[in-house]
Order: C-alpha cells, then sequence, then structure tokens
C-alpha cells in the first residue's frame, strides 16, 4: 500500500509538471477563439488569445500568460483567484508582460461635459469615490479639494478638481473640452488577486485604474510584484490587504492619487530596491498590516 500511495503521488506531481504551458496573448493580432498555445497565428485557432481574461479563462495551475507588448495597452481588469490561478512546487502561475500596459483609463465622452460657467466645465463619472483626470495621457495638474470645502476652488486653465463626487475643468480661453484629449478612470483595478499562491507578475505596466493598480485582496501569499510600474491610478499602485504576504522588487510607483502603495489588515509587505515615490501623495500609507522597506537582493519569497 505504501508503494501504492507513492506511485500516485508521484503521478501527480508529474502530471501537474507536464500540464503547465505557456499561454500567449496579443491584444492586436490575437483571436479569443484561438488556443493561446503559440505567439503568432499557425491555423486551425493554433495562435495567442486577444485578451488576458480569455487566457485566465483558460489557464490551470502553473501556467504562464505572456503578454506581447504592442502599440496598444491592453484595456482590461483582471482577477486571478484560487488554486487554478497559483503555483506549485518551483513552477510560479505567471503574468510576463515584457514591457506591456494595462489600461484602465478612457476619453471622457465629448457630450458628457456641463458647462458650470466661465470656461469651467463638470464631468460625472460613473466612479466617484477616487478620480483622476488626464490630459495627453499624464494626470493633469490638480486642485486639492478637502472634505470639508463647500465651494469649487478657483481653477487655473488647464486645472481641475475632484468636488463632490464630480471633475471639473478649466479650458484655456475660446475652447472646448473636446478639444483636449481628456481621460478620466474608467475600470476599478488593474489586477485583483485573491485566494492565491505562488503567483510572479513582471515587466508589466499598470495605470489609469480607479482605484488601485494591483490589489492583494486577501490570502495571497508568496506573490512576487518584479520590475512592475504602477502609475497614474486613482487610489493607489499597490494595496495589499487581509493576511497577504507579497514581495516587491524592482517596481516603480509614481503619480498615484492618494498612496503609492496601501496597507491594511494583518497583510506583510516587502519592498525590495523599488521606488516609492511621494510626488502626488504619501509612498506608503497604513491602514493596518506591515511594510518593511530595504536594498539588496529579492530571493523569491518562501
Amino acid at each position: 500500500m505504501r508503494y501504492v500511495g507513492a506511485t500516485v503521488l508521484i503521478w501527480i506531481s508529474l502530471s501537474a509538471g507536464a500540464s503547465a504551458r505557456d499561454i500567449f496573448v496579443n491584444n492586436v493580432a490575437g483571436d479569443d477563439r484561438f488556443t493561446g498555445a503559440a505567439a503568432a497565428t499557425q491555423g486551425a485557432k493554433i495562435g495567442p488569445c486577444r485578451t488576458i481574461a480569455r487566457a485566465l479563462e483558460l489557464a490551470a495551475k502553473g501556467d504562464r500568460i505572456m503578454l506581447a507588448a504592442t502599440d496598444e495597452p491592453y484595456r482590461e481588469s483582471i482577477t486571478l483567484q484560487a488554486g487554478r490561478h497559483s503555483g506549485f512546487g518551483d513552477r510560479p502561475f505567471e503574468i510576463v508582460g515584457g514591457g506591456a500596459t494595462l489600461l484602465g483609463a478612457a476619453p471622457v465622452p465629448d457630450a458628457a461635459w456641463q458647462h458650470v460657467g466661465r470656461e469651467v466645465f463638470r464631468f460625472a463619472p460613473p466612479r466617484k469615490s477616487s478620480q483622476l483626470l488626464f490630459l495627453d495621457g499624464k494626470p493633469a495638474d490638480r486642485v486639492p479639494v478637502g472634505p470639508a470645502d463647500l465651494n469649487l476652488p478657483d481653477l487655473q486653465p488647464r486645472q481641475w478638481c475632484l468636488f463632490q463626487g464630480d471633475l471639473y475643468f478649466r479650458t484655456e480661453p475660446g475652447r472646448m473640452p473636446d478639444s483636449y484629449p481628456l481621460e478620466y478612470c474608467d475600470l476599478p483595478v488593474g489586477i485583483t488577486l485573491y485566494e492565491v499562491r505562488q503567483v510572479v507578475i513582471r515587466d508589466l505596466i499598470v495605470q489609469g485604474f480607479q482605484r488601485d493598480g494591483i490589489n492583494a485582496h486577501d490570502s495571497v501569499f508568496d506573490a512576487w510584484l518584479k520590475s512592475v510600474t504602477c502609475r497614474g491610478n486613482a487610489r493607489s499602485g499597490i494595496s495589499v490587504g487581509g493576511a497577504s504576504r507579497v514581495l516587491i522588487s524592482e517596481c516603480l510607483l509614481g503619480g498615484n492619487g492618494e498612496a503609492q502603495l496601501r496597507s491594511e489588515g494583518h497583510s506583510h509587505t516587502r519592498v525590495v530596491n523599488s521606488r516609492l515615490l511621494d510626488n502626488t501623495a504619501p509612498a506608503i500609507q497604513s491602514q493596518g498590516g506591515s511594510v518593511q522597506v530595504e536594498q539588496g537582493q529579492a530571493d523569491a519569497p518562501k
């Protein structure tokens, strides 16, 4: 019986290792009817998926999702959850960005602007708790408004504010808002991690989301965010909560609305050889949990 038991365990281990594969995604040349088994189309539905969401539907434990860095950003909000999006042994579940951008921002519809006076216009976004306004793909010049402020601040041309849940923007004399390339945070969270283990996300830019670029919501263990840039997200670049354990290495967090790194619950976050800018918000905002910042070698999380 011991021999049979050992044989079964070995067979399970080998089967799991054999099932691990690469799934390719290309948001320009791909097709969600393809298998994701190849980086380029090879006929008979063999080729890259078009969306990361489809790749996650096809993925199994220990798989690796390979993104093509095209001229177009991936406009998706994705979730990694439970065992099928976890790793095993020395094979983590990976998302390899290859320098691609995951984008949550969308153009403000021209007809959505309402004139309120002088050159000031108002836009009511569908998600109001946290927001940013982008001009030419970068966060526009923001005038802060406190929760106790009852009056709209005096905006200068090309400045904006978030007042009572709405976005206010002042144009230059003689111009209308639709003459500017203005965007707002449309999608809620770039990547949500929930109840996953042994996950690696690397070489990816995550920007323009209404809450967080990456949110390790709860029960995320042995997660490694490596060479990731999280910028221009309305709440935080990265949020780690619950009982999660996350390693952040060689990452850049900046230009986010309320914090670059947010910690809560009973989480623990280790930050190694990374830049957390305080240009738009505090580098670290702690509402519980612990954050350890250090220089040195970032070994894989244990």
